[in-house]
């Protein structure tokens, strides 16, 4: 039997995800201009990937005895994209923190370990991937605000 304490972690994680199908959701909804081909699709992804956590927390919750809940939190909006992307990093963020602890909870209970375990991978990789496309690149920055690109070496 699993503690109410983590039935009430895992609500919180169901919580978080659901706010990720809606913020994720949003941002490619609102996203405008040139970028727009190139994010709105990872946004939708995002978007789906959440759902996927929710969907699989959700039912682990019922399995466990408790009731999944069916809140999310507010999201955060901007049509700035950098902001945004800055949101998203944040938001896995929050994400991997939460399922750390979850993981924590869930110590003695192995196969829940496990379980745990496959979607914090998936939450890491999105804080690792926001980190990457919020890193400026001098190369590709000069080369889009038609600076001359300088080669070292």
């Amino acid at each position: 039997m699993v503690s109410q304490e983590l039935i009430d972690c895992l609500n919180e994680c169901l919580k978080h995800e659901w706010t990720g199908v809606a913020q994720y959701s949003q941002n490619s909804f609102i996203l405008e201009g040139l970028w727009r081909e190139v994010y709105a699709s990872k946004f939708e992804s995002d978007a789906k990937e959440s759902y996927g956590h929710a969907t699989l927390v959700g039912n682990k919750i019922v399995a466990l005895g408790g009731v999944p809940v069916a809140t999310r939190n507010e999201i955060k909006q901007s049509k700035d994209l950098r902001e945004v992307l800055q949101f998203s990093l944040e938001f896995e963020s929050k994400a991997v923190e939460m399922y750390t602890k979850a993981l924590e909870l869930a110590e003695p209970h192995r196969s829940l370990v496990v379980f745990l375990e496959d979607i914090l991978v998936e939450e890491q990789e999105g804080v690792d991937e926001y980190t990457k496309l919020l890193r400026d690149v001098p190369a590709a920055h000069a080369a889009m605000s038609g600076e001359p690109v300088r080669k070292s070496g």
